[in-house]
């Protein structure tokens, strides 16, 4: 089993020794050289597309041995962005590896597709919400009389485009998907997707967890190949609902930011930045929770 201590939290990483491309909403990318970057997974945390004011502690070192923990498991399905240099050769000085030891990950360069792969297993959420206006899910037509939390007759696959920071996600339709992408890479990505998550679901649930639903992010290589990149179902990027309090018609408790979702909702904030800063108690419960759903999965 993977253990993670408390550590500090880490809200930004500074290399100095690195040119810095982006700062996301939880991720710091670093310039490696024309075929390799840095990915530093810090403890930010947005909710509603506002990354808040404080962070999460440990919740980057999580986040990335979960996903290195699925980008092994899913190898048979899909190659991944990893690439076979170690930390110690991208950042020599001690002080710099550091800061970023246990949250980074060297990757190859790929071509990223502007689309986020977006797969329902149940009706929570926005599928919920316009499920309840429409009897559909994205436009895709479901049969009447399903309940909140249900699980879905099978998985949806319901694309979106990928939006800057601080703006958000649009649904997409897979024709539109094709029109951006090409019809081939467009398919490629909706099925393995829905394998992805099909194989990741059936894990979780023999250890006690629900995946609700999550997003894939893919790149292609110098030869076209499609490759999963960024995260891997993760508690930032997937609903993790702990099987045994699951109840149909009921929004479950997670182990994901669905807490500080939940949380914010209780507040006067009109979900636009700046973000509301986070109670002492929100924070280390949030915590917990992400080092409950890596215990679960890697027992």
């Amino acid at each position: 089993m993977t253990v993670i201590s408390p550590p500090e939290a880490l809200y930004r990483s500074e290399i100095a020794s690195l040119k810095l491309l982006n700062r996301g909403k939880v991720r710091d990318i670093y310039a490696i050289d024309d075929r390799h970057l840095l990915i530093v997974t810090s403890d930010r945390l947005s909710a509603f597309d506002v990354i808040l004011p404080d962070p999460i502690p440990g919740k980057g070192e999580i986040l990335n041995s979960i996903s290195l923990f699925w980008f092994e498991k899913t190898r048979h399905i899909i190659a991944n962005h990893l690439a076979d240099l170690d930390l110690e050769d991208v950042l020599p000085d001690p002080e710099e590896r550091a800061q970023v030891e246990g949250r980074a990950m060297v990757v190859k360069r790929l071509r990223a597709l502007p689309i986020e792969a977006v797969i329902r297993g149940y009706l929570i959420g926005s599928g919920w919400k316009d499920y309840k206006a429409s009897g559909k899910v994205c436009g895709i037509e479901l049969p009447a009389g399903l309940v909140m939390a249900q699980k879905l007759p099978k998985a949806l696959y319901t694309p979106s485009s990928k939006a800057e920071v601080g703006e958000h996600d649009e649904n997409i339709s897979f024709e539109e998907t094709a029109k951006v992408v090409g019809e081939d890479i467009a398919a490629k990505v909706r099925d393995t997707a829905l394998a992805l998550y099909k194989f990741a679901a059936d894990f979780a649930a023999e250890r006690g967890i629900i995946i609700a639903d999550t997003k894939f992010e893919f790149g292609l290589d110098d030869d076209n190949n499609l490759i999963l990149i960024d995260e891997a179902l993760t508690p930032d990027s997937s609903r993790f609902w702990p099987a045994e309090s699951y109840r149909e018609g009921a929004s479950p408790p997670s182990f994901d930011k669905q807490f500080v979702r939940d949380y914010l909702e209780t507040l006067d904030w009109d979900k636009r930045p700046p973000g509301p800063h986070l109670p002492e108690d929100i924070r280390s419960k949030t915590s917990d929770k992400y080092r409950e759903a890596l215990r679960l999965l890697t027992r």
